[in-house]
This record gives structure tokens, C-alpha cells and sequence, in this order.
């Protein structure tokens, strides 16, 4: 009988993302048959799918409780990727602090919980976002000295609304070198893209799921690589969370103030995987989820 692989999405999107019919079409020539299914859609019946893939879910930061709640019955009924357990601790990004704090090299951040008040940064362009979001909604970057008054409204009106705020210091290189995003499929890296400077200081609020993106193929460094690998490694070790667990991730990475690279993100919920800059990686992908559903032996799972 053909499996069933449900990829699951949000409304917005019920065809999936620029890359869903690459992803579609590598699961059918593996044997697997993949549909999309919309997260939120009270009908679809999940328990009838031999493996539920978290795919274009890009409205759970709205409602992030209703997402777990989610996650955590279709893990009850079918397999889930990435794992419930996985997407509770990644959708909240002080994950990053205990990523600092086991020693990664991790963009230097200022936590905010409501009750607390925003401090303007001494000096320098900074950014300010919080820290349940999705495709760079709620974030701005902003001139010290020049937009401080309007920071703080936005600061103060995410701790307002109940949100934990971060503040971070805006690292000029990514001007020039952009962004370094390393894509790994069940553990193992496949394909890497250049991500252009997404923010310009104090931008229009954002009216959309995500802001565009300009993406190119990266060749990363071995830097890069080597950071990216003690990433996955040391979240293995302190969660126990073996890295082939991973159906998939993302190991973004930016340079540091002395070039080193600098994770700014780890995406382990509902990251793009930029298919299309890279098509082989479809049946990476494929792979990696055909390991999925493939039959366990006793004691595995």
C-alpha cells in the first residue's frame, strides 16, 4: 500500500510554497504519496496519513498555543516532522539563550519580559523583534540616536501585548555579505543559500505572512560549515534530540563584529528549504522524510 504524507500549511497558502511541487514531485518518484493539508482545517482527518511534515505553517506565531495544542494530537495518531517536543522549544526563540549559554556563538541579545522597560542601546544601529514570530513580522532595525522614540513604542507595545521582547545589536556585514542559511536533511547538510539584508532601518510595519527575500546559491566556508555542525551537535547533546531526528533544519548564520560566523537562528519548525536554488535537494528531502516513515525495529522508536 502507498504511504500517505501529509505536508502540512497554512491557509494563506494551500498550494504550499514556491518549492511544494518540487517536494511534491521527489515524494512521488520515492513511492510516497504527498498532499498538502492545511493545519488549521478542522476536516482533515490526520490520523490517516502515515507522516505529517511540517511545511508553510506561517501563521502559527498568531496562535502558537492553538499550533502545540496541534502538534501534540497529530503526534498522538501518525509521525510528526519535526517532533512536537521540537517545535515547542523552536517556535520560541530564547532557545537562543540557552544556545549562548552552552557556549555557541549566538548574535549578543537583550531579553525583555513584560513589566520590564526598554533601554535605548548606547550607540549603533540595532534591531528590535519578538521573540514568537515568523518571516520578519514585528522586527525593525533601527539608527541609535535617530528612531530611539519610535523603538520604544514598538518595544513597549510587544511587552504590552504579553510578548518577550529581544533587542539585538544590527551587524553591518550583513549589508555586504548577507546571510548564510545551511540546510540539513535528517542531520546531514545538503545545499546552502545567500540571503540579501532583509531590513532597512525603521521600515514600514509588515502587511504580509513574510517579508520577499533575495536568495542565491552560497558555496559556505568551512567557518561557516564547522559552526553549523557544532549547532546541530550541541543542541543534540543538550536536548537529546539525536541530529537524524531532525527531518529537517536550518542553520542560519551571520558575521560576527570580527567575521566569525554568528547564528542568528536555528530553524527547526517551518523553515523554506529554497528547493529551487537548489533542485537535487528535493530528493534530499524526500529521502530524509522516505527515513521517516520507514519501518522501525524493535526498541527504535
Amino acid at each position: 500500500m502507498t504511504q500517505r504524507i501529509a505536508l502540512a500549511t497554512a491557509a494563506e497558502f494551500p498550494d504550499l510554497d514556491e518549492d511544494g511541487s518540487l517536494l511534491l514531485g521527489a515524494l512521488s518518484r520515492v513511492g510516497l504519496h504527498a498532499e498538502p493539508a492545511v493545519w488549521t482545517d478542522e476536516g482533515v482527518g490526520w490520523s490517516s496519513y502515515d507522516a505529517v511534515v511540517v511545511r508553510s505553517t506561517w501563521d502559527y506565531f498568531y496562535r502558537r498555543d492553538e499550533f502545540l495544542q496541534w502538534a501534540d494530537r497529530v503526534a498522538e495518531v501518525t509521525r510528526l516532522a519535526n517532533s512536537a517536543d521540537v517545535l515547542r522549544w523552536n517556535t520560541d526563540k530564547t532557545y537562543l539563550r540557552e544556545l549562548a549559554e552552552a557556549g555557541l556563538p549566538v548574535v549578543e541579545t537583550t531579553w525583555l519580559h513584560p513589566g520590564d522597560e526598554f533601554a535605548v542601546p548606547v550607540d549603533g544601529e540595532y534591531v528590535v523583534k519578538p521573540a514568537v514570530s515568523a518571516g520578519s513580522n514585528d522586527t525593525n532595525r533601527y539608527v541609535g540616536g535617530t528612531h530611539d522614540a519610535i523603538a520604544a513604542e514598538h518595544a513597549s507595545r510587544l511587552l504590552t501585548e504579553g510578548r518577550v521582547v529581544m533587542v539585538q545589536p544590527y551587524l553591518d556585514q550583513v549589508d555586504s555579505a548577507g546571510e548564510t542559511a545551511l540546510l540539513f536533511f535528517a542531520g546531514k547538510f545538503s545545499h546552502a543559500i545567500r540571503k540579501a539584508a532583509l531590513l532597512t532601518p525603521a521600515m514600514a510595519e509588515l502587511d504580509a505572512a513574510y517579508r520577499p527575500e533575495t536568495i542565491s546559491v552560497r558555496q559556505p566556508s568551512a567557518a561557516e560549515r564547522d559552526t553549523a555542525e557544532q549547532v546541530l551537535d550541541t543542541v543534540a547533546a543538550l536536548r537529546r534530540w539525536p541530529r537524524e531526528q531532525f527531518t529537517y533544519a536550518r542553520v542560519d548564520l551571520v558575521p560576527g563584529p570580527d567575521s566569525t560566523p554568528t547564528l542568528i537562528e536555528l530553524e527547526l519548525a517551518e523553515p523554506s528549504m529554497f528547493l529551487v536554488h537548489d533542485p537535487p535537494a528535493a530528493d534530499r528531502f524526500a529521502a530524509a522524510i522516505t527515513d521517516l516513515v520507514a519501518p522501525q525495529s524493535p526498541g527504535t522508536e
